[in-house]
Parts: structure tokens; sequence; C-alpha cells
């Protein structure tokens, strides 16, 4: 038996253990000082943006498309596993575009998707008026739905990901800490773990838990505020409620009547410390209200915030060797698109392995 250990269990970690739990020949043990689905896990909003967004080759696509085509096998394959509920919308994202936007982007990116065998649509005001009459300012001049990205919850996506990678043998250590890092073990407050291999999936962490072997990965944090609001009865059309974005404002409906609103990128101003910016966060709310006015009767319900991991000077996410070790494997860095990537994360991770 090889062993691995996997220090990180927000999505990514938890995505990976589930993923190396279906290899034979793998004892795992996933390590986190706090339960699962905290930090940046669980302030995201578990938009997946694929087909709709801008990257059209290289990594950058390959992964996003693996993780949208794995997500649709995935999650009933979790739900019947585990038998827990995980809330998948699969009625698209909608993209606004202001009357300033240059349609002729949009239709470059219908035809690559086309040819690559994803759909886009390009919808005029009056289309747009009529599949989701919420979307009310006459400076939106019309859409872009793409019918094949989604949008999910990814607390309860990483909670079912640990019950199902438990059941297929994995041990799980939370509330630990982890206290040296060496290529043959890990060192915690729980004791020693032997390792055949160390998958560093720490997020922020990653950054302390590197520096230890002297091969420090700079990573910083980049906070992200949401709320959510609720409304008597759903916005427009009760039967079609796709994911709506506009100027990186994400409007997303979770069911009766409620919706997350997300969300604000704050950098830190001095050291490493970024106390929210509430002013940012309504600022947020109030452009949500610009294009679909119905949420001014709105009541907030909560509000949230957590940081994303953001490399500093290189490319996100980090997937691949830690330099100079064969056998500590990086997944980490992810940014804003944590959830998005964690399936094909999880997939680089198991060919590096076997």
């Amino acid at each position: 038996m090889s062993h691995v250990i996997i220090i990180g269990c927000g999505v990514i970690g938890a995505a990976i253990a589930y993923e190396l739990s279906q290899v034979t020949g793998l004892q795992i043990t996933v390590i986190d000082q706090n339960q699962p689905a905290q930090a940046s896990t669980g302030a995201a909003l578990g938009v997946l943006m694929g087909a709709i967004s801008q990257k059209i080759k290289g990594k950058a696509w390959r992964l996003r498309q693996t993780s949208i085509e794995r997500y649709e096998t995935l999650i009933p394959e979790l739900e019947a596993l585990t038998g827990r509920k995980i809330p998948f919308n699969r009625q698209g994202i909608l993209h606004l575009s202001w009357e300033e936007e240059n349609f002729e982007n949009w239709e470059k990116l219908v035809e690559i998707r086309a040819s690559q065998g994803w759909n886009l649509e390009i919808w005029d005001r009056a289309k747009l008026k009529s599949m989701c009459p919420q979307v009310n300012n006459d400076k939106i001049t019309g859409a872009v739905y793409s019918p094949q990205d989604r949008q999910l919850d990814p607390t309860a996506l990483t909670l079912a990901l640990v019950e199902a990678a438990q059941k297929k043998g994995v041990t799980c250590q939370f509330g630990v800490n982890v206290v040296n890092i060496s290529p043959t073990s890990v060192e915690t407050t729980a004791g020693k773990f032997d390792a055949d291999w160390v998958i560093v999936s720490a997020g922020l962490g990653s950054t302390l838990l590197t520096d230890q072997l002297n091969q420090k990965v700079d990573i910083r944090p980049v906070l992200g505020q949401a709320l959510q609001v609720h409304l008597a009865n759903p916005i427009g059309n009760a039967e079609f409620q796709p994911m709506i974005t506009c100027n990186d404002v994400h409007i997303v409906p979770v069911g009766g009547g409620d919706y997350w609103i997300g969300a604000t990128v704050e950098f830190p101003t001095d050291g490493d410390e970024i106390p929210p910016n509430h002013e940012l966060l309504e600022d947020v709310r109030q452009q949500a209200i610009a294009f679909c006015p119905e949420l001014t009767a709105a009541t907030i319900t909560r509000t949230w915030s957590g940081l994303r991991p953001r490399p500093e000077g290189r490319p996100a996410p980090i997937i691949e060797k830690l330099a100079g070790f064969n056998n500590i494997l990086l997944a980490t860095g992810h940014y804003r698109n944590g959830v998005l990537l964690a399936p094909a994360t999880a997939y680089a991770i198991r060919e590096m392995i076997i």
C-alpha cells in the first residue's frame, strides 16, 4: 500500500480524496486544522463558468472543460453513494451585456464553443425580456446564455465528497494541526503519519507548509463577501431560474425565493489583514438591484465572507510537483475558481500518482 497524506480539506482536498479513494493500493489520510468546507470553500458561490468563460484553449480551458463534464456524473454519483442532496442548478448561466459591450467578441466565442461541442446563445432585448422579465435596465442591450454551465452549493458538495471518500476507506483527521512536513512523513498534533505521497491542498496554509521545505510557495489572501436575500416569491419566471451575472456581480437562485448575491474582491492594504468593507458589499447589492429591480424588496437574511488563495506573481491554480521533490504535490492557489476546478484538479493529481 502507498500512503497518501492530503493536507487541507476544502473542496480541492475533498475532491482529491474522493478521486484517489477509487484507486486500488492507496491508503489515504486527510488532515485539516478545521472541519471540512471552511475558509474559501465555505464562502464560495459555486458558480461554474465553463463555456461562458473567455478561456478558449490551453490548460485554462482544458481544466474548465474537464470539470464541467465531470460534474454531470459526479453529483448524481455522490448523491447515490451518500444519500445527501447537493443543490445543483442545471438552468445555466446568463451574462447580461451593457450597451457599450462588443457583441462581435461574443459571436466569435459562440463559433468557437460550437466547434468544441458547447452551446452558447446570444439573446436580444426581446428574447431577454421574454425569458427573464426580472432583468429591467435600459442600459442592458441583450445577453449571452450558456445552458450547459452550472451552479452548486460548495459546502454541500464538499461534505458529500468527504463522506463518500470515508465510505471508500479514507481516514479523516479534522481539528488537527500539521507540526512538521517532510518527504516521508507528516507530523501532527494527533501523531506522526508515514507518507509515500504528500499532497498540499491547504489554500492559504500552503505557504507555511512549503516554507518548512525551503520551497516557499507565496499565496496571498483576497477577501470575498457575499449576502443572502429572501423574497416572498422567486423573481421573474419561477420555472426558469438561471444564475445571472453582470459586471462580475452574481445573482444566484438557491430556491424558495432565496438568492445569493456576490461577491466583492478585496485585497490587503497592510500586511495580510483584510477587514471586510461593508460599503463594497452594499455596492454589490445595489448593482444587483440595478439590473433586477425586484431585489429592492428583498430582505437580507445573512452575510458572509472568506479569504481566497491567490498565487503571487504567477497564474492560478498551482497543480504540480513541489520543486525538488518527486512525491510532494501541490494542488492549491485556485483563487476564485476552486469549486469550478476541483474535479479537474483531482484528475490531475490522480494522474501524477498513478
